[in-house]
């Protein structure tokens, strides 16, 4: 397991009775990519009513708020925070009026270009109410007062550069949106004839909508009471969907970038197995993010599989707690060690990826002290060596073990008897969708989109200070 912070999940439904209901189970189903905070906007002949607040989206909302949530159409957010601090002020949806009328907007992605627009927006009279750089879409919007709304979202959008996925809601719409290298996953749905949102189709699946298909990389999608518009405004670039949501970030029950998360993950542990066999008496995964990765590399080597590390289901994902010292805490309560199992026995655990290696360390620790007699490696994706500027929230360079260490230093530093990570090869002929259209770029440092000049590429939180 990875000790990394995830991004955001984004949810949408459009004429449907119980639109609160439905985008609340469909956040709540996206939880997995963010606990910092969570937000729904819904709208009616009213106007847009929304609530957003910090923590989980079973703690922020309840029967009495969701049936405050008046109207058949809502969007929904769960955050953590990649651009931007945590608190209330930049919880998702963003909503505002303005000289045209209302808009929210929920936004999963990092816009790499957000310190320039921020500082022409500022110098031409906007005032901020955050320091998202979500924002700045709203803020490029209202600005093109001469314009029509369709025409202002498309002009906004084309001046920002980076990832997003978007879901909005207006007086009269909802959108979908993502950016023209399509980073970031957004899929079409219905559900009784509603048309749906989301970030990941898991969520699809809970509330019994049937999935249709992907929003293209540079597609805006217009649903009103006349049906669906679609529109590709933008000049095609070269795809870079995010391949980490492949390898971590989403359900595996999800279908991400058009392919079966479950399946490539699979994937990766047999070719894992492939290059990097082990010796040893089984296979144990890090749950649960490790679990598929470790069944392939079971399958693929014929060693048994066994569940030598328990999860407690009732602590969060380690690596979107905010506080380093809250994440200590976790690790020592999150996974225990079968001792009876493991006693005397040579074991190689699966890890998605090491970034820090803190983490990692502290449970090769814990096995060995459980009796394991050797424990070994296999890492399911290449080494981690540059951050990411698309919104998933990397440490800097010198917090990454594989941008100052090599593989052997970083064996020895997490006292394994032997530590194998897939190739880049391996890893992206896993993908059940192929290989060409992934951005691999914090294993390679090859940016499909970079910062603008004069702004530093791993400065994420300096991106809008």
């Amino acid at each position: 397991m990875c000790e990394l912070r995830d991004e955001c999940g984004i949810f949408g439904i459009f004429a449907h009775p119980e639109a609160a209901k439905l985008t609340y189970l469909g956040i709540y189903s996206l939880q997995h990519r963010g606990q910092e905070s969570a937000g729904i906007v819904t709208r009616d002949s009213d106007g847009l009513h929304g609530h957003r607040g910090m923590g989980l989206a079973g703690d922020v909302f309840n029967e009495d708020i969701l049936a405050s949530l008046k109207g058949n159409t809502a969007i929904g957010h769960v955050r953590y925070s990649t651009t931007g601090s945590s608190n209330i002020k930049n919880a998702q949806p963003f909503q505002v009026e303005y000289s045209k009328g209302s808009i929210a907007l929920g936004h999963n992605g990092n816009i790499v270009n957000a310190k320039r627009l921020r500082e022409e927006l500022q110098n031409h009279g906007a005032i901020f109410q955050s320091t998202m750089d979500s924002e700045i879409i709203v803020h490029l919007i209202a600005r093109a007062e001469d314009l029509s709304f369709e025409a202002a979202l498309v002009s906004a959008l084309g001046e920002i550069r980076g990832a997003y996925s978007l879901v909005i809601l207006t007086d009269k719409y909802l959108i979908g949106a993502r950016d023209p290298h399509g980073f970031r996953p957004l899929s079409l749905g219905q559900v009784n004839g509603s048309y749906v949102l989301s970030s990941e189709t898991c969520a699809f699946d809970l509330i019994g909508a049937k999935y249709l298909r992907d929003i293209e990389p540079g597609e805006i999608v217009f649903i009103d009471d006349s049906g669906i518009k679609s529109i590709m405004p933008y000049p095609k670039h070269k795809q870079a969907n995010c391949i980490f949501e492949m390898i971590y970030f989403a359900r595996p029950d999800s279908k991400v970038f058009g392919g079966s998360v479950y399946e490539a993950r699979k994937n990766l542990g047999r070719n894992l197995a492939k290059e990097f066999p082990a010796n040893v008496d089984m296979v144990l995964p890090v749950p649960d993010s490790g679990n598929c990765a470790a069944l392939g590399f079971s399958q693929g080597s014929g060693l048994p599989f066994e569940l030598g590390i328990v999860r407690n289901h009732y602590i969060g994902r380690t690596f979107i707690q905010p506080s380093q010292r809250v994440r200590d805490f976790s690790v020592k309560i999150k996974l225990n060690p079968v001792r009876d199992l493991l006693k005397g026995k040579k074991v190689v655990i699966v890890e998605d990826s090491i970034v820090r290696g803190t983490t990692s360390k502290a449970r090769v620790k814990t096995l060995k002290e459980a009796g394991a007699k050797e424990v070994h490696m296999r890492v399911s994706c290449p080494p981690i060596r540059h951050p990411c500027l698309y919104g998933i929230d990397f440490p800097t360079p010198e917090e990454l073990i594989a941008s100052s260490k090599s593989v052997e230093e970083i064996r020895a530093f997490l006292g394994l008897d032997s530590l194998g990570y897939l190739s880049v090869e391996g890893m992206l002929n896993s993908m059940p969708q192929g290989r060409e259209h992934f951005c691999a770029a914090c294993f390679t440092g090859e940016y499909p989109v970079e910062f603008e000049k004069g702004i530093g590429k791993y400065s994420l939180e300096k991106l809008i200070s």
